[in-house]
């Protein structure tokens, strides 16, 4: 039996802290995924729907965009392919909780707004279409046809297509994606921000500039045959778990594993595999040979170091660099000379340790390097991320078997979502493609991200706001302008599955429109359809939904969208929208003849693991950029000031939630339970500071304008908690630290918040 949804909100006071964990998963990974199961869908339900994740004939994970075993690899999967945060994944979404009119007509859009997102997530599924109309003050329920031509008509007042924005989740179909970013752009807009433009845009804008194509390049058989892997500025463990199987695999192997990161995370350090006896009854494996504990920011000048190492050594590929590669010698030039002061001050690691690491570099011959948002979410993440593909670049390590670069992505489909066209600056030849199959005229000037999309309606430069899927406020930066913007537009729309914070902002007038989830069967006009996603490996197949629908009146996403396109443009458009509702074989015809790589679609995805899109880098070691080759690049990297008395903060997850869907509140690993307000800071800093474990205090961010202006910002009553962090460093959990992150610090190259190196003082309560 499943238990119902919490009436009571987290009490901050219950906070417990107790030892960090020493091995992740095993059998207590096993039992909590079991538990989560059942108290959200209870034991049947659980027994019949984890056995279908991530299998050939069931769905794919809503979690991250870990990739699955292929039988071209020569791998199979396992009976039970999922791990688990996956698990409480399904859970949430399979969940038998549900939030129906009734729900909206109980509480007041002011009532849930004072809720912790924990609170709202935990409620259950929504089922009905609502809205809340100008002065009301609940979400009151609304017909589907309304609601459309509702929205149609407010995007038809606008003064220009340029007064909305459209964003997307990575949990968006491929099918669901390429008609949304239509519709966009058959409306007259490139502004189409995504989750994308938070995480991983660093790793896009680096790699298109060095490679040519901003994916990464391995495969699962390269990482897991790899003779070293670098894992930076990612927390495996919590973040993608099925991961630390394959670094079980690249240890059984004989390969090394070196860990860089600011905390001495759980998952990198043993990993206790409870699919095998050794993970059930035994130690596990230990994983990383080698923990290089890093200050906040100080990636760059390790990198800088090892390059420079690398070349004193002369240890590079060169027959490599001179076929291969195009600026080898204005970087070995600057590369050569290292201030090993400036190296270990940014980086608070040894001289002995940092040589030791470029030592396991130099005697790889296969070395595959891994890194997640610690490295894309700084002012420098652009430039760390090239130098990191410097080093790959000195040792050959591009197209060659068991190496290259593993941006690993954080949510299932945000891959697939920009393959299908959602970036406000897809490049000419695709929008070429697209008006060329469907009679359209695409505009050309690029939109907006996501950065400059709140900028653009705190401005009142755009009036209207759909999200397809996500949780915008809780995703974004600064989250009281945030809020404020959402709060100044004249309408919003929120395609959505649960509830969330981004629902009680909302607009003048707000529609929250629920739809199916990953799990749940879609049956259209021609019958019981699937839809595809591509994971982290750039390898699409198909997932097929298996449960009965949480309500007979959700639409899935591809219905929502191809029946605002109905509305929207009518009868005498030249995209015939409800064709693609009835069967989506019709929008993958479509995507074969517009998505480069993706011809003849619908028979590929419908092999038994899909197939894997073109890499030219990975494929034949020839690199579509500015100069048909693999472009080395100098990067200066700028240390960042700390004024006396500050520390450095980076926000993170706890173990018990993914990207903003907080499931739970017990980060066993860190050894945090029952609350989420809180910082780590090492125990050390704490004393010098004048501050003690357990003191409550408000965290106030300093940032210094481009102008010369000083600001701050505020988050009020966490709780300090005594944690072995980098000196100098501290972290704190999304989305409760994000009021700390100002909209205007973001990465230079590709707009993204800096939400890891946010200069903090405390004040006490």
């Amino acid at each position: 039996m499943a238990k119902r949804a919490p009436v009571e909100d987290i009490d901050e006071t219950e906070l417990t802290v107790g030892r960090p964990g020493t091995a992740a998963a095993g059998v207590k990974g096993v039992l909590v995924s079991l538990r989560r199961g059942v108290e959200q869908m209870g034991v049947g339900r659980t027994i019949r729907t984890l056995p279908l994740l991530n299998q050939r004939a069931g769905f794919d994970c809503p979690g991250c965009a870990w990739p699955d075993p292929r039988e071209a690899d020569g791998d199979k999967r396992k009976l039970a392919e999922f791990c688990e945060n996956g698990a409480k994944a399904v859970a949430e979404e399979a969940t038998t909780r549900r939030v129906g009119p009734e729900f909206f007509a109980r509480h007041p859009v002011a009532e849930l707004a004072d809720k912790t997102d924990y609170w709202l997530g935990q409620q259950g599924r929504l089922t009905h279409p609502v809205v809340l109309r100008e002065g009301d003050t609940h979400y009151r329920p609304i017909e589907w046809d309304d609601a459309f031509d509702l929205i149609a008509e407010r995007l038809r007042a606008l003064d220009s297509p340029d007064a909305a924005a459209f964003y997307t989740s990575g949990r968006t179909s491929n099918e669901a994606a390429f008609l949304y970013q239509l519709l966009v752009r058959s409306f007259g807009t490139n502004n189409l921000p995504d989750c994308s433009n938070m995480c991983h845009e660093s790793s896009g804008a680096a790699l298109t500039e060095t490679i040519g194509i901003g994916k990464g390049s391995v495969s699962l058989a390269d990482l897991e045959h790899a003779d070293l892997v670098l894992v930076v500025g990612q927390n495996p463990g919590t973040n993608h778990p099925r991961m630390l199987a394959s670094l079980e695999k690249v240890k059984q192997r004989g390969g090394r594993i070196v860990a860089v990161n600011p905390l001495p995370e759980t998952g990198l350090m043993r990993f206790k595999n409870p699919q095998n006896a050794r993970g059930v009854v035994g130690e596990g494996t230990a994983l990383a040979d080698e923990f290089a504990q890093i200050r906040l920011g100080g990636d760059l000048m390790l990198f800088k170091a090892l390059n420079s190492l690398v070349l004193k050594a002369g240890a590079v590929d060169q027959e490599f660099v001179d076929a291969h590669t195009h600026g080898y010698a204005e970087f070995a030039a600057q590369a050569g000379d290292l201030d090993w002061e400036a190296v270990t001050t940014a980086t608070g690691l040894d001289r002995e340790q940092i040589e030791r690491i470029a030592e396991m570099v130099i005697s790889s011959e296969r070395t595959v390097a891994c890194w997640a948002m610690g490295l894309t979410q700084h002012k420098h993440g652009v430039a760390t991320i090239r130098e990191v593909v410097d080093l790959l670049l000195l040792r050959g390590m591009i197209g060659k078997p068991g190496a290259g670069v593993c941006p690993v992505r954080g949510h299932s489909n945000v891959q697939g979502d920009r393959t299908m066209g959602i970036w406000e600056k897809m490049p000419e030849e695709f929008l070429d493609a697209l008006d060329a199959e469907f009679g359209i005229r695409s505009p050309r000037h690029h939109g907006l991200d996501t950065v400059d999309a709140l900028r653009a309606m705190r401005d009142g430069r755009v009036r209207a706001f759909l999200g397809m899927g996500g949780n915008f406020v809780s995703a974004t930066p600064d989250t009281a302008g945030t809020i404020e913007a959402l709060r100044g537009c004249d309408l919003t729309v929120q395609v959505s599955t649960k509830l969330n914070r981004s629902h009680v902002v909302p607009g003048r007038t707000a529609l929250i429109l629920p739809t199916l989830g990953r799990t749940e069967r879609d049956v259209q006009a021609a019958g019981a359809q699937f839809v595809t996603v591509e994971d982290s490996m750039s390898v699409v197949h198909a997932s097929r939904g298996r449960l009965a629908p949480a309500s007979d009146a959700l639409l899935s996403e591809v219905a929502i969208v191809s029946r605002l396109g109905q509305a929207l443009f009518g009868d005498d458009h030249p995209v015939r929208w409800a064709e693609f509702e009835r069967d989506y074989d019709a929008i993958r015809d479509r995507i074969a003849r517009v998505v480069p790589g993706c011809e003849d679609y619908n028979a590929r995805v419908r092999e038994p693991d899909g197939f894997v899109l073109p890499h030219p880098p990975r494929d034949s070691r020839s690199f579509p950029t500015a100069t048909g080759k693999a472009n080395f690049t100098v990067n200066t990297a700028e240390p960042i000031v700390i004024p006396e008395g500050r520390l450095l903060l980076q926000t993170l997850r706890s173990h018990d939630q993914y990207n903003t869907t907080i499931y739970g509140l017990s980060d066993r690993y860190r050894g945090i339970e029952d609350a989420r307000r809180v910082v780590l800071v090492h125990p050390d800093d704490l004393t010098g500071l004048g501050f003690a474990d357990g003191d409550v205090v408000d965290v106030v961010s300093e940032w210094t304008t481009a102008e010369g202006t000083a600001e701050e910002r505020r988050a009020e009553r966490f709780r300090l908690v005594g944690y072995p962090t980098a000196r100098g460093c501290a972290a704190a959990y999304y989305p409760e630290a994000n009021p700390l992150v100002p909209l205007g610090s973001v990465a230079d190259g590709s707009n993204t918040p800096v939400s890891k190196a946010i200069i903090i003082r405390f004040e006490r309560r």
